[in-house]
This record gives structure tokens, sequence and C-alpha cells, in this order.
């Protein structure tokens, strides 16, 4: 192994050292801590996986569906490349949706790591254009008909809507231009993706993480390499042996059969869904009778994520010691599984109340429990300290 000093006459090497190698660790971190470096590793697979697919993809309309099914039948490993890359967008999310679990857990996005929240969420926002561009694609009926929903969306923003589905379809209607498109942004973003990884690791290593303890960042610290990256390296075969699942033996499994369908704009799927990582905003989109209110209500659900280090104001971070907030936490996340569950449903009775309902339910978190149960809480113990003296 090269002693420090050769690290350091490197400049590369020298960034290594002091990021993955030397960088502090809390010695009570657990397990949840290795869902941001396995994200680090999905988007690698992801990129390199797309780059072999796109070498074989046609982005047209009478030719990509045959394209990704030539993939699959008669390129080498090219069955193995896009369950890989399709399976892999699902597996990202899962991640992403855990790892931003445990940063509202233990509440890693107050300040000083306010600038790491912030940056995860443009990177969950940037996942989510990528991973729907990408839905596209196999121009099956899925993929058709969830463009034309999706993008139709905008046009219910005022005096420029219209514009903007315009200038996304690229004509008058979804069609080969909206293809094209769709597919530069889809090759793009990923990068776009990886430059901000770049900044949410540089506020992340600023300020260093935050540990499970949560009352205070007094705690003592140890170099990464060689005592935690054992951790991880545990977190990733154990992801890899539930990827491949996935990959080898259900690989169809978190997909939509009708996308298997050749695109036909002449027949409407009898139900028109999303991933299943969208469907919870999805949900949230439906159960708002009007149009506009329904989409601004779907991107707030989203951007008021921005809003938590705003919102929160309790220096005690971990619900370990907070049964208040713990029960509020595990309850919002019923209901977000509840959601994807409403948003996989047609929009009819008793759908349609339950989603509103968990709608209610899912903004009254963000905007009610979270500012107002520091103060309560405060207001608890406080009675409890006078009972006791």
């Amino acid at each position: 192994m090269l002693n420090k000093n050769v690290w350091y006459k490197k400049p590369m090497l020298s960034i290594v050292y002091e990021h993955l190698v030397q960088y502090g660790t809390p010695i009570n971190v657990s397990y949840a801590w290795g869902f941001g470096s396995l994200a680090g590793i999905i988007l690698i697979i992801q990129i390199v996986t797309g780059l072999f697919l796109a070498m074989h993809y046609t982005a047209h309309v009478d030719l990509a569906f045959a394209s990704v099914e030539n993939i699959m039948r008669n390129v080498n490993y090219g069955w193995l490349f896009r369950y890989i890359h399709a399976n892999g967008a699902s597996m990202f999310f899962i991640i992403l949706y855990i790892h931003m679990f445990r940063g509202i857990y233990y509440t890693s996005y107050i300040i000083p790591r306010a600038g790491v929240w912030v940056t995860g969420v443009v990177i969950f926002l940037l996942v989510m254009a990528t991973a729907f561009m990408g839905y596209i694609l196999p121009w099956g009926q899925m993929s058709f008909w969830g463009a034309t929903v999706i993008t139709n969306l905008f046009s219910a923003i005022p005096f420029v809507g219209e514009s903007i589905v315009l200038w996304l379809w690229g004509g008058f209607s979804v069609d080969n231009p909206t293809l094209m498109r769709f597919f530069i942004f889809h090759f793009i973003t990923p990068f776009i993706i990886a430059a901000v990884s770049l900044s949410h690791l540089f506020f992340l290593h600023k300020n260093g993480s935050g540990s499970n303890i949560g009352v205070s960042d007094n705690v003592f610290f140890m170099s990464f390499y060689p005592y935690f990256y054992v951790k991880d390296l545990f977190g990733f075969f154990i992801f890899v042996l539930f990827f491949s699942y996935f990959v080898f033996f259900n690989p169809n499994y978190l997909g939509h059969p009708d996308n298997y369908i050749p695109a036909n704009p002449l027949v409407t799927p009898a139900h028109i869904v999303p991933e299943w990582y969208f469907l919870p905003f999805y949900a949230i989109l439906r159960s708002i009778p009007d149009k506009l209110l329904g989409v601004i209500a779907m991107f707030a659900s989203i951007l008021i994520l921005f809003l938590l280090p705003v919102f929160y104001s309790n220096k005690i971070r971990n619900a370990q010691y907070r049964p208040l907030f713990q029960f509020f936490v595990w309850l919002f996340v019923a209901v977000f599984f509840n959601l994807i569950w409403i948003g996989g449903n047609p929009v009819e009775y008793p759908y349609v109340i339950i989603g509103q309902v968990l709608t209610f339910l899912y903004f009254v978190f963000f905007l009610v429990i979270l500012p107002l149960l520091p103060v309560i809480e405060l207001k608890l113990l406080t009675y409890e300290n006078e009972v006791n003296l």
C-alpha cells in the first residue's frame, strides 16, 4: 500500500486519499449510512449499461421498438444489459427512497447539512426526469401513452403551458421529434446527475457525516478506510443478491406488460399507469379534481422537500429519543406506501376518496407535523420535568 507521502505527491491520488481513505467517519454510524455509496454505484451501472444500449438503439418511432427487440434477441448479452438497465432504474429509486427516509428519520437535513439535503433533492428530481424519459424510449404502449399524458399536464400552466407542450413534443403530437428529444436528454442527464453528485459529496465532506446518536456532533471519528468501507461492502453484496434476483429470475416483474406491445396512437390502454416509483406522485395528481391544482399538488409534493431545513428547528435529530416523532415518521411511511397502491388503481370509488385522504396526510406531515412537533415535544418535556420536581 502506498504511504501517505506518495498519495500527496499525486494530485488525483491526494483527492482519493482525503475523501475516501482519510475521511473522518463517526464511529457509531449504522448500515443505514451505506445507501449513499450504493446510489453512486448504481448510477455508474446505469451509465455503463446505458452506453452499451445506446450503441444499438434507434431513436425513431418506426424502429425504436424493433431495435429494443433486436438488442434482446440478437446482440450478444444484449438481454443482460437491457435487464440490468431496466431493473437498475427501480433499484436506484429503492435506494434513493431508503436513503431519503434515513435523512428524514435522523433529520440529516438541518443546518449545517442543509446543503447536502438540497443537492440530494436536486439529484432526486434529475433522476425522476431521467427515468421518465428512459421509460419512453422502448416505444411500447405505456411508453407512448405515458408520454402523451404526462407532457399534456404542462398545458394546465397558464399562458405558457401550450408552448411548453409543443416544445416538448417538437410538433403537434407525440411523434418522432419527441422520441429523439427524450433520447438525447436521457443520454445527457446521467452525466449531469454525476456532476451534482460530486457537489453532494463536497457538502457532505465539508461538514462531515452525522451519526445515529443524533444529539451532538461531539462523537469520535475514525478514517473511512480501512474501518468502515467493509460496512458499505457488505451492503453492496446484499444489494447484488437482491438486484440479481430481478435481473435473472424475474426481470419483468417491476415493468408493465403493455409496454411489450408496440405503440399504437389509435388504441388507448384500459388503464394508463407510470412506473411504480412515480405512483405516489401520480396518485396525488389524480386525487385533485382540477387539472391545474392537481399539477401544482404533484410538483409541490416533491419541491416541498427543499423546505425541510427551513421547517425544522429541533436540535435533537434522532427519532430514537422522540417517540412522538417516531410515530409520525412511520405513519408517513405508511401513507407513502398506500399512495403507491392508490396510484396503480383506476380512478373510481373508493380509490379516489382514499387518495384524497392520503394526499392530505402527506402534506400535513411536512407543513404541520414537522414544524409544530418540536414545540409540542418541548412543552411535554417541560411539563414532565415540572411534574417530577
